[in-house]
């Protein structure tokens, strides 16, 4: 099936400076794909160059077959984006009804109101002033804001950080029912389980390049055969170095990365490791990330 939205070795130079390295990825219709990467991997110059808000030095993006640069293709793929930003301002003194009203404005096309207001469940306060909205209340309207003109590809970057995680698992469930409707999402977030439970697929950025590309089961499983068990530290009583095992301490507790479980808990009783605190947990994509690119997700 050919790709709705197609990226073909995509470069971005800031004088001396290689932002992205020769990036190539493709979107599927319906699906999610989600762009990581530390601060200074060129994830955000990527999006940018998609969104049409940076021109690229070199490579493609084509949209429908078609390669999105200039005139009646670029407008086409205008109309058929919607963009929730990492930052946006909302106009001041105007209700959250207004707002969708005066967005809508600005497309050819726009979705039913009473369907959108109901996918993004903003009925409760329609009425209410912008200003006063809850976080979570803010990103809903942005997320209908870049929904008005009926988009088929949905780019949100970060678009949970900062709510609590009520207000997080509430904006899942509505991306989920985007990607229902067969629209097809690129997302960017800072939060590796958000990316497990909305991405298809997912790349790692780093240092401008892409350095991982696959689902997210399918990248542990390639990277990792082991399971994490986790100790207190302090229900170890003897030196740490006697365990005849793969650990490390990190502040007060042990992390024990083992492929065989059952080995390494007989381990532990016979070196009288109290087994009361210990935990299971598999290999996850903050795994991952740092044994990929060495540095953690920053905000």
């Amino acid at each position: 099936m050919a790709a709705l939205l197609q990226v073909t070795n995509l470069v971005k130079h800031f004088d001396a400076v290689v932002a992205v390295d020769g990036v190539s990825f493709a979107l599927q219709q319906g699906a999610c794909f989600g762009l990581l990467g530390p601060n200074g991997a060129g994830k955000t110059t990527t999006i940018e160059m998609l969104e049409g808000i940076t021109e690229p030095s070199s490579g493609e993006i084509h949209y429908r077959g078609q390669r999105v640069n200039a005139g009646a293709a670029r407008e086409a793929f205008r109309n058929d984006a919607g963009i929730v930003f990492q930052s946006t301002a909302l106009q001041d003194f105007i209700t959250v009804r207004e707002a969708l009203e005066m967005f809508g404005r600005l497309y050819p096309r726009t979705i039913d109101s009473d369907e959108l207001i109901e996918i993004c469940a903003l009925g409760e306060f329609l009425d209410r002033d912008t200003r006063k909205l809850s976080g979570g209340q803010r990103q809903r309207l942005l997320l209908a804001m870049a929904l008005v003109n009926d988009p088929q590809v949905v780019f949100l970057d970060e678009p949970t950080t900062g709510l609590d995680p009520q207000a997080r698992r509430n904006l899942w469930a509505l991306v989920q029912r985007i990607k229902a409707q067969g629209k097809t999402v690129l997302l960017t977030t800072h939060y590796m389980e958000e990316a497990y439970e909305l991405c298809d697929e997912i790349a790692i950025m780093d240092h401008g390049r892409i350095i991982a590309h696959g689902s997210p089961k399918a990248l542990l499983a390639e990277h990792f055969d082991e399971v994490v068990l986790q100790l207190p530290r302090s229900d170890i009583l003897g030196p740490i170095e006697n365990l005849p095992l793969n650990l490390k301490v990190q502040d007060d507790v042990v992390e024990i990365l083992s492929a065989d479980i059952n080995a390494a808990v007989r381990t532990l009783l016979a070196h009288d490791v109290s087994l009361a605190g210990l935990q299971i947990r598999p290999r996850t994509l903050d795994d991952l990330f740092l044994a990929l690119t060495g540095a953690a997700l920053r905000t």
